[in-house]
Order: structure tokens, then sequence, then C-alpha cells
């Protein structure tokens, strides 16, 4: 396994990074980084339905999309992030609970109990430090999750939208109560510096064989060209969000789906399908196939039968895209 050593604070730069590793390593590999202040997007996410428009103007913060599916996040200096890439042949995707156990041992041995809660969390008596997320590519798995070590609260609620749907079965909504920072419970305290490598030596004492690499001037010429292109353009991080005729969304097992539809002559012309779900297959694929269908039940069940649906929306099944569809 390789251990990238990574000091970059720039998001767009940072998800170059991972880009990078994951089309052109072979090696599995680790990395540990942060981000300067800024919002991460999921990949299957609405940018502007997620973020506070004007406090991120005020705070001129980056807003990037990740690779990845699931939610939006802010990020600060106080997070710490964790990126695992490994062969899809010793893994499952969407199986969080092998990439969490390095961060859940480590902390174990700082005397703090934490656990792989709900679809993609970690907590700490029932607060969640850390987010996770994956991306499959060919034969490889992307997994990168966020810690909570020292980041700012009043940052964390004012930057996103809360969304009343995601908490329709909690009793509790304030953003700040349901999520807590690692530094609050360490019995010896410790700066993120030296958290991150307390646990970058957890995570090394636990794998066979660890090889340090720093990327070249060649790997960052290749990452800054990806930053450029992709991650730091307004067509990936935005995109189009034009306005739809028919909109619902609905939280499932598998995440909040919204469905965005315009229909023009009966048949369906543009389809969006956005949320903080997890996708092992391209969602444009599915919206694609719907392109042109008659938008009704049964034709658009008729797609539907013969794909992969679960593929496209972890945890979700036809009849769950067709409650959005037309309830």
């Amino acid at each position: 396994m390789l251990f990238i050593k990574n000091d970059n604070t720039n998001p767009y730069i940072n998800h170059a990074i991972e880009e990078y590793m994951l089309k052109n390593f072979e090696e599995d590999c680790f990395m540990l980084w942060r981000n300067e202040p800024c919002i991460l997007i999921g990949k299957n996410q609405n940018t502007l339905s997620e973020i506070n428009v004007d406090y991120v103007k005020s705070r001129n913060l980056p807003v990037v999309r990740r690779m990845s599916g699931g939610g939006a996040i802010f990020n600060d200096l106080g997070n710490l992030h964790f990126t695992f890439i490994s062969s899809k042949e010793k893994n499952h995707f969407a199986d969080f609970s092998k990439f969490t156990y390095p961060i859940i041992n480590a902390l174990k041995k700082v005397g703090i109990n934490a656990e792989l809660s709900g679809r993609n969390d970690l907590t700490i008596d029932g607060k969640k430090f850390s987010g996770n997320a994956q991306y499959n590519y060919k034969n490889k798995i992307l997994h990168h999750g966020s810690i909570l070590f020292s980041a700012s609260m009043n940052d964390l609620t004012s930057a996103l939208k809360v969304k009343n749907i995601k908490f329709q079965d909690k009793a509790v909504k304030s953003v700040g109560s349901r999520v807590t920072n690692i530094s609050e419970h360490l019995k010896t305290p410790m700066n993120l510096e030296e958290f991150k490598e307390f646990l970058a030596r957890s995570i090394i004492s636990d794998q066979k064989e660890v090889k340090l690499y720093e990327l070249t001037k060649e790997d960052m010429i290749c990452v800054k060209k990806i930053s450029d292109d992709k991650y730091s353009t307004w067509e990936w991080n935005y995109g189009k969000s034009p306005k739809f005729n028919y909109f619902n969304e609905i939280k499932f097992l598998g995440g909040i789906v919204q469905a965005n539809i315009n229909v023009e002559k009966g048949l369906i012309s543009d389809i969006k399908l956005y949320g903080d779900f997890f996708s092992e297959m391209d969602i444009s694929e599915l919206e694609k196939a719907l392109i042109g269908v008659k938008y009704t039940e049964k034709d658009v069940r008729g797609i539907l039968k013969d794909m992969p649906i679960e593929k496209y929306i972890s945890n979700i099944n036809g009849d769950n895209l067709m409650q959005v569809m037309f309830n």
C-alpha cells in the first residue's frame, strides 16, 4: 500500500489528486489531507438547492463537486479527510465497514468509542463526526471520509441549507446538536497536526507493508490539468439548473431522491435525478434511457424493469423510483 503525502489545502487540487491516484496508480493507496474553507457537494446533488448562496458569496467559499455521491458538507482546516483506494475484487461497493474500521480502531487507542451508524456516518455517543462516500472506477473503489476535529460549528450550520425531509424521522432539527468534534472527546489534548500524525501511524501499523509516496512534479502537472479542466469549473460544480414542470422528492433508506422532469407533448423531454444517494453506475445513463419515453406509469415502468436501478441509486428499487416520478 502507498501512503500518499499531501500537505496541499486547495480543495480543487485535492480532489484532482484523488482522481489522479484512482486512475493512474495500480497499488492500493491511502491519503490524509485537509481543505481550506469550502463546501463539498455530492456528485448527484443540485448545488443551488444545497448551499446558502448568500453566505457562500459573502465568504467567497469555493464549492467543489466530488466524484462520489452522498451529501453536502462544509470544510475548513479543522477537518481532516482520509482516502482509501483499493481493488474492487477485495471489496463491495457501499460496504463502509472495512474502510471506516481503521478510523474506529485508531480512536479506541485514545479512549474514544466510535461506531459506524446509519448509511455512512461515524458517531460518538450518537453524534456524527464523520461522513463517508465511495466511488466506483473500473476494478477499483475509492472510499473517502471527512473527520470533524476542530471545525467551526457556526460555519458548518450557516453554509448549508437544512432540508426538513432529511430529518423527517428525527425529533432534533439543529445541525449543531447532531455533530461533534473529535477534539472534545480526547482525554489527552492534541492539535490537528498531531492527530493527523497519530492517525497515519495507526493506519500504517495495521498494514503488512506501506511505502511513503510523494507526488512528483510530473504528477502535479497532471493533477493541475484535472483541476483546471474539471474541479475548478462552473460546469462541473454548478452545471445547468433548468426549470422543470414536475418536481418531487422522497427520502428512502438509500437517501433522498429528487425527480425533476420536463414533459412536452406527453413525452419526457428532460429529466434530472438529484439526491444524496450513492451510485455504483453513472446516474446519467438512467436519465438518458428515460428521455423520449411517454410520461405514463406503464411506459416508464417498462423501461425501468430492464435496468439495474440499484446500481444507479443504491438501496432504491424500481417501485421507489416510480413513486418519486409519479407521486
